[in-house]
């Protein structure tokens, strides 16, 4: 059991029958009446986050939720197959239960699949991925003082903004959480 005045940002909690991640927690003293936690927390299944507000002293049970390495195969329709690494078991999961977390992974890489109480609910990515750019326009000589971007696509076929010097055929860096190009890879 957590009580709200124990949350912290990434704890995961059963609340009303779900399962809840703290996004943001705020505890409020106010000049009259009593304290409480003001909250902002994400449904981890339906991804729906909502503000709620409890008092110090309220409990709730702690959630585990299982993070386990399994490796991407391939897709086929609207099903992603995925290995246990491990006992070479494999699984499917929908478009629906992947969203579009699989955009920068490739074939073959390793990424979480999310479980709780035995149940799979989604799957995380590598927070880093390297990959090739297949399409964007060339670059010219000198085009790396400016700072300014252009659009790229990957080899997942995926867009990303980079600078206007990368071209097609380099391997660059991404984050996987926003999409967001970190640098070349110097092969």
């Amino acid at each position: 059991m957590i009580s709200a005045g124990e949350f912290r940002n990434g704890v995961t909690m059963e609340y009303e029958g779900d399962v809840y991640e703290i996004l943001e927690f705020q505890h409020v003293k106010p000049g009259k009446g009593a304290a409480f936690v003001r909250t902002k927390i994400k449904n981890v299944v339906t991804g729906a986050v909502v503000e709620k507000t409890f008092r110090p002293t309220e409990k709730m049970p702690k959630a585990f939720i299982d993070r386990k390495d399994m490796q991407y195969l391939y897709q086929d329709g609207d099903l992603y197959n995925f290995m246990d690494v491990e006992n070479y078991e494999q699984i499917a999961l929908s478009a629906s239960d992947v969203g579009d977390k699989l955009k920068f992974v490739k074939e073959n890489e390793i990424v979480k699949i999310l479980s709780y109480n035995g149940k799979i609910f989604g799957m995380e990515p590598p927070t880093f991925v390297e990959l090739e750019i297949t399409d964007t326009e060339p670059g010219f000589k000198g085009d790396t003082a400016t700072g300014a971007t252009k659009p790229a696509t990957v080899e997942t076929g995926a867009q990303v903004n980079v600078p206007l010097f990368i071209n097609v055929g380099e391997v660059i860096k991404i984050d996987t959480r926003t999409g967001e190009y970190l640098g070349r890879v110097n092969s």
